[in-house]
């Protein structure tokens, strides 16, 4: 039974909820520094996972390749536009015509839109396509173990309710892509797992703790990687450093 995948979408979507429910009840100083401190768990989980690396050029060769995949296919703008067009009826189906001071202030302006974009996309990669959140939905699929997929639920539930006070009940609706895709790795690893190594898994998952460490610093304000554009690359590791090992390395 996949109890890490589902625990970690109840930990988005009662956070996100919850968050959105008390808005602008929590104190401002609080919704500003904790996302410093979630962009920063982020990037520490990120360099963790990014040592674990096997084949150097093979990540990096399919992190600019599935970047520039990304890219050619606009999947950050899609994903933007998917946002956008969601966030109106989700907010109208729990906040009627009322609205908190915090979503108000977020809505006000193009600048603010693209503010509540830059934090939106950072937080959907951070649920849905993290390498802790995929590589935790293999392992759990091909051993039982959900331990880090319940260690992932912790950090999930306080970003999503904090970030929900100002982007609004539409971060808890990230657990439904979230949900998706984490179950179908789940029920896909029985597959996926036997045709690798742990030289490609460990290459996957220094792939998503690149994408991870690029993730923190775009929640910290810091630098608007396009993280979403990233995304195919995480499809991409595993064949090229397969190939790399066999006819290069």
């Amino acid at each position: 039974m996949p109890i890490g995948v589902i625990v970690n979408a109840c930990s988005v979507l009662f956070g996100g909820l919850i968050g959105a429910f008390l808005g602008d009840k929590i104190p401002e100083r609080l919704r500003l520094a904790l996302p410093l401190t979630f962009g920063a768990a982020s990037m520490g989980m990120g360099v963790i996972y990014t040592v674990k690396l096997k084949v150097l050029p093979a990540v990096i060769l399919a992190l600019i390749l599935g970047s520039a995949i990304g890219e050619l296919i606009r999947l950050e703008e899609k994903i933007g536009k998917w946002a956008q067009s969601a966030r109106g009826p989700i907010e109208k189906l729990f906040s009627g015509k009322k609205t908190s001071a915090a979503q108000v202030e977020v809505a006000a302006t193009s600048d603010n839109q693209n503010a509540f974009m830059e934090k939106f996309v950072g937080i959907l990669i951070l649920f849905c396509a993290s390498g802790t959140g995929i590589f935790g939905a293999l392992n759990e699929g091909m051993t039982g173990d959900h331990s880090i997929l319940l260690t992932k639920s912790i950090l999930d539930f306080f970003t999503a309710g904090i970030f929900a006070t100002s982007l609004g009940y539409l971060v808890g609706f990230i657990c439904i892509p979230q949900i998706i895709i984490l179950m179908a790795l789940f029920f896909g690893a029985t597959f996926i797992l036997p045709m690798t190594t742990p030289a490609l898994i460990a290459d996957f998952t220094s792939l998503g703790g690149m994408i991870m460490l690029a993730t923190g610093l775009r929640i910290s304000g810091i630098k608007a990687f396009p993280v979403a554009n990233m995304i195919p690359g995480l499809i991409l590791v595993m064949p090229i450093s397969h190939l790399w090992t066999t006819f290069i390395h």
